[in-house]
């Protein structure tokens, strides 16, 4: 056979090996018929979080640390908080009695330093394992304490580093001057092998640029009541030209200790959930699983919807989906089924 011949021959088997090797990349590879690639979903971006999971506000990101709930003291002899501006939601509960603390959720700022920390209860830790969020406080009731041995969720706590991790101040008696840093925090999770990237996402729902909400009827002003102890009701006064709802407690402004400058938030939500107290220290067993009654407050209006837990996130919701928040910050109160929202809220346009 002719050279030229054994020549093209080798030619055409080399083009037909190559046409089927390009085939079945071809097919393991297939582009999307409009020839472009699909868009990704927001806040889905490879390795970035778009807008911040908890606030729906995309300035200042991306949005990659993990989320850290620290749960923070409000008797009157913690007052003012320091560091409670910068949470993304505040969640109110009962700690014992009619006596309120706070489970402060940080994700897309961190404060410089927060507090005071205070002991753990159940459902602050279930609350900070549904969020993936690494959980600071000092103390824990016997429930807690075995949920946090169990290893449910990652954790640093006062009992183990007081005077190390956590600092008391001077101007306060314990418990109610435990402090600690967003530095000594992020130690903490070196110091635990804890991952310090966000990882779980959340279901919340926001308005594209401020939104106006959906109101149901005016109102301006609210009050939330634990009980009858002026000192554990929670009042908002809605500022039209800010947008956004200001607190106060006890009758006097809820304010940063280090800055002065007063706690406003974007929306204000009231959930109904049932309450058992367990032992003689007044301490609560809460259901947050189950769901129920719930008011939002937003743009100066209020809106009658429900609550539901998604994997152990408390989630607005009507129908069973994600109501829409104002872009921004949130407060969170957990009000008992008895005596309920009719005797805990009061609001006026």
């Amino acid at each position: 056979m002719k050279k030229w011949t054994i020549a093209l021959i080798v030619l055409l088997l080399a083009i037909g090996a190559g046409g089927v090797y390009w085939m079945m990349v071809k097919d393991q590879e297939q582009e999307p018929e409009n020839g472009q690639e699909e868009p990704a979903e927001p806040g889905e971006e490879p390795g970035a979080q778009a807008f911040a999971p908890f606030t729906g506000v995309a300035e200042g990101g991306p949005f990659t640390s993990r989320p850290v709930m620290a749960v923070i003291n409000n008797h009157p002899d913690a007052r003012p908080q320091t560091g409670l501006n910068e949470a993304d939601i505040v969640f109110e509960f009962i700690a014992e009695y009619n006596i309120t603390r706070f489970a402060a959720l940080y994700q897309s700022t961190f404060p410089e330093k927060m507090g005071p920390i205070r002991s753990a209860r159940e459902y602050f830790v279930g609350l900070a394992a549904a969020y993936d969020a690494f959980f600071v406080a000092h103390g824990y009731s016997p429930e807690a304490y075995s949920m946090l041995q169990s290893g449910m969720v990652d954790h640093i706590n006062g009992i183990d580093y007081d005077g190390s991790l956590f600092q008391r101040s001077t101007d306060r008696v314990a418990p109610h001057n435990s402090y600690i840093t967003y530095d000594n925090i992020k130690l903490g999770m070196e110091m635990t092998d804890a991952s310090p990237d966000y990882s779980v996402k959340a279901p919340y729902a926001f308005f594209k640029g401020t939104g106006n909400g959906k109101i149901s009827e005016q109102a301006s002003m609210l009050e939330v009541r634990y009980g009858q102890d002026p000192n554990f009701t929670s009042a908002f006064s809605y500022d039209e030209t800010a947008q956004l709802y200001k607190r106060s407690s006890g009758g006097i402004p809820t304010v940063d200790k280090e800055t002065l400058q007063q706690t406003e938030v974007a929306n204000v939500l009231v959930f109904e959930a049932d309450h058992q107290t367990i032992d003689a220290k007044g301490r609560q067993s809460i259901d947050l699983e189950s769901g129920g009654k719930a008011l939002l407050f937003q743009s100066g209006g209020v809106r009658e919807i429900e609550w539901i837990s998604q994997g152990g996130m408390l989630i607005p919701a009507a129908n069973n989906e994600p109501v829409e928040l104002v872009p921004g910050k949130t407060w969170i109160h957990i009000v008992p089924t008895e005596p309920g929202m009719e005797q805990s809220v009061r609001y006026t346009p």
